[in-house]
């Protein structure tokens, strides 16, 4: 005869899952997060404009402006990824150890972006002493640029990064098994560098539609989207490669097509009424 024996279930540990509930709030937190950066970049590209080089930002300026664009571009995309490191983080720990270890990932993610955002800056630099000394080569730094864009589209780098974005699953388990000591923030970094090998080259297609260019940031966060979590993902990744090739044959023709690259006119202030 077979006997069963009934033991009571062991005490569940807090943090062991994340429950449902728990989840839909982590998404709503990165909802939120992402539309108030949205909510913010849009209010200073009203205050800004759009003209090349830096825009007569300092650098810690346009540092916190550019990981505010980040928030706002990259945290849809990257919420799968920060969410199931967030349920790995609460099976180990809870309360105010939890949240010191989620805001470590979210750290190294955006200390990685924050550093591409100096070498963007020293581009937009470049790229402003060179329209000063000769506008006329606006044009062919836009037609570099798509056309920098468009390779990278095409390249092994995107291809290898994207996979990572696309099927993180195993990254993650592999992250599991690195040294305790800020391990978090190891892992946000380790997954920021991916998202720059992979995003780097829509980026700087924002130096010709302009850096504060909030369509143009909307356009690209939505590729972004698509190219990680769409299924068809990879084939936009072409199309819009082959998009950036017509862009760059056309961009030293037509001056619309590049208003970041635009020098500013004369302007009308608002209390004289006339020129300045």
């Amino acid at each position: 005869m077979l006997h069963v024996r009934l033991a009571a279930p062991a005490p569940t540990r807090p943090g062991i899952l994340l429950p449902r509930r728990d989840l839909a709030v982590a998404w709503i937190l990165m909802v939120l997060l992402a539309a108030s950066a949205w909510a913010l970049t849009v209010a200073q590209s009203r205050d800004t404009g759009m003209e090349p080089g830096t825009m007569g930002l300092a650098l810690p300026v346009f540092l916190l402006l550019w990981v505010t664009m980040m928030v706002a571009m990259m945290f849809p995309s990257v919420a799968p990824v920060a969410i199931t490191w967030v349920r790995a983080i609460s099976r180990q720990s809870a309360g105010a150890v939890r949240a010191a270890r989620i805001a470590q990932f979210a750290g190294g993610y955006l200390l990685v972006w924050t550093a591409f955002g100096l070498l963007a800056y020293g581009a937009l630099a470049v790229t402003g002493r060179l329209m000063d000394g000769n506008p006329e080569v606006g044009r062919w730094l836009g037609a570099a640029a798509f056309l920098l864009a468009a390779l990278h589209q095409f390249g092994p780098l995107k291809r290898v990064c994207l996979r990572h974005c696309r099927n993180p699953l195993s990254h993650l388990l592999r992250y599991a098994r690195f040294r305790p000591w800020a391990r978090d923030l190891r892992v946000g970094a380790h997954h920021g560098l991916y998202c720059v090998g992979c995003c780097w080259g829509l980026m700087i297609v924002l130096v010709p539609l302009g850096l504060m260019n909030v369509a143009a940031m909307a356009a690209l966060a939505a590729v972004i989207f698509l190219e990680k979590l769409w299924r068809r993902g990879p084939w936009l990744t072409w199309a819009v490669g082959l998009a950036f090739l017509v862009l760059a044959a056309l961009a030293p023709f037509q001056d619309w097509m590049l208003p970041g690259l635009q020098m500013p006119g004369p302007s009308m202030h608002p209390s004289m009424g006339r020129l300045y």
